[in-house]
């Protein structure tokens, strides 16, 4: 089984309990009514990323789903919480790219999501072999990545929020694959 098709998806829920406060940030993310089975970091070769709206109905309620999620929660009053996926796509869309997810505290929705980036990206361009200083900025890197013309695209979905009192605050960021059998098929 090879997915052929994901989407990304982000969210945030509150509530006095922390389990509630997942719920409502899987409702948020819009995938409440699945068993989610997280998965490690590949993005497998031709994987279209589909817009989230076409995703969710392509999907069954009590389904097992598969995805990358990244999570963070906090019961402490103005506390910064995040939750990045990032994306990185190869020229060669035959080739398996990165997804990376990454949970923060105290750390902007841009920070969090150039980081998720940067991870995917680097992660990337050690398989495809593309040489690369760590320690200079994301930006520059992100140049050097490009130019190398090995990978095509980086992107992130980010969600942060900040922390109530007396109550969880959970944010989720989502890579959600869609079963190959829940795609329609194409008329001829």
């Amino acid at each position: 089984m090879v997915p052929t098709q994901m989407f990304l998806t982000h969210g945030v829920g509150v509530h006095k309990e922390k389990l509630a406060s997942f719920e409502e940030a899987l409702r948020s993310a819009g995938v409440a009514y699945c068993n989610l089975v997280t998965v490690s970091s590949i993005l497998p070769p031709n994987c279209k990323i589909i817009p989230r709206v076409r995703g969710e109905k392509l999907l069954n309620p009590g389904e097992i789903t598969f995805c990358v999620m990244a999570r963070s929660e906090t019961n402490e009053r103005n506390r910064l919480v995040s939750a990045s996926i990032g994306v990185a796509i190869p020229t060669d869309r035959r080739a398996y790219g990165y997804l990376s997810e990454h949970h923060a505290h105290g750390e902007t929705d841009e920070e969090t999501g150039e980081y998720t980036e940067d991870l995917a990206a680097q992660m990337l361009a050690t398989t495809l072999g593309v040489e690369f200083d760590p320690n200079i900025a994301w930006k520059e890197r992100e140049q050097v990545f490009k130019m190398a013309g090995q990978i095509v695209r980086t992107q992130n979905i980010t969600q942060s929020a900040i922390g109530k009192p007396h109550r969880w605050t959970t944010v989720v960021a989502f890579a959600v694959f869609i079963p190959e059998e829940n795609i329609p098929k194409r008329r001829r």
